[in-house]
């Protein structure tokens, strides 16, 4: 059983975006599933203008973007983002009626050269936004760290909700695909995902999990999820909707993480201490814990019979 903890107001925690689901900015029905006429239980969306759309679909997909933004409705609880194809697709996005009813954008190929033509245009707006690692310069452990502190500017910093990894345009520079029946850590990209982690997650900088490409390997899926949360990745991006409750489910929390993230964030915890058989340090697994209870937040708690009978449910 998972039982569901109190639910975060709308203040952009990446466990919030669930597993965003990508769509072409083209398509049909944008609007009913932006308000959750259409797929109600989707956390986040993200519109493409960038790979999900051919070059002489540009014009007319922002067109349509634009009357469906005017249907759009307050959703607290559906994130709504677009990805902008390039710095100037942006700017004809950001002069679209309606578009603050977008919650942010994600920007694609983010690297420093494209740094200012993006964030001079953002610059005293409330948008957030998703750079997405997807270039050549992602392999480059130098120029991450260069991206990484320009990020960290005080005038940028606060508009950036997580990063984003694309995990098949970097598979793409490397001439493969990820054979089927195998997880991203079991290809090159595992040690890319790793340098991504220890250069960004120390400076507070969320990371997304990327894509799993097929939808008839439920198994390697949940193997992959499994690994995305040990590296510390969040929201990992579905490309069909039957992957989100897969991604979901994954993403509840067991009873006894639960248990001990309460106990090392509690005001008289000791500064070490056993519990479940395992060494609780204040000092080293505050992170952790915070993290863990947003997550539980967000997609509830594996209870067993034993955490039933302390909450006072029946069993």
């Amino acid at each position: 059983m998972t039982i569901q903890l109190p639910v975060l107001a709308k203040d952009f925690s990446p466990w919030q975006l669930g597993a965003p689901l990508y769509m072409p900015a083209h398509r049909f029905d944008l609007t009913a599933i932006a308000n959750g006429e259409k797929l109600p239980g989707l956390r986040s969306m993200i519109f493409c203008t960038e790979d999900a759309v051919a070059c002489h679909e540009i014009d007319s997909s922002l067109r349509h973007l634009g009357l469906c933004l005017q249907g759009f409705e307050d959703t607290p609880e559906r994130f709504r983002f677009i990805r902008a194809r390039n710095p100037e697709i942006l700017a004809r996005l950001l002069d679209l009626p309606g578009i603050e009813k977008i919650d942010g954008f994600v920007l694609p190929k983010f690297t420093e050269k494209v740094f200012h033509a993006y964030f001079d245009q953002l610059q005293g707006t409330a948008f957030k936004v998703m750079p997405t690692l997807e270039t050549h310069e992602v392999f480059d452990y130098a120029a991450m760290c260069a991206l990484r502190d320009g990020l960290l500017q005080d005038a940028i910093l606060p508009s950036v909700l997580m990063l984003r990894i694309g995990g098949n345009d970097l598979l793409n520079l490397l001439g493969i695909r990820r054979p089927k029946g195998l997880t991203l850590y079991e290809t090159p990209l595992g040690n890319v995902i790793s340098q991504l982690v220890t250069v960004f997650k120390p400076f507070g900088f969320p990371l997304s999990a990327p894509v799993f490409e097929y939808l008839n390997d439920d198994k390697t899926l949940q193997k992959e999820i499994r690994q995305d949360l040990a590296y510390g990745l969040t929201g990992k991006t579905a490309i069909h909707p039957t992957q989100i409750p897969l991604i979901e489910a994954a993403y509840a929390i067991d009873e006894e993480d639960y248990q001990m993230a309460q106990s090392l964030t509690a005001e008289e915890a000791e500064a070490v201490f056993r519990m479940h058989d395992a060494m609780c340090e204040v000092a080293t697994h505050q992170r952790w814990a915070v993290d863990l209870i947003s997550r539980g937040r967000c997609y509830g708690v594996n209870m067993s019979a034993s955490l039933k009978e302390c909450a006072g449910l029946s069993v």
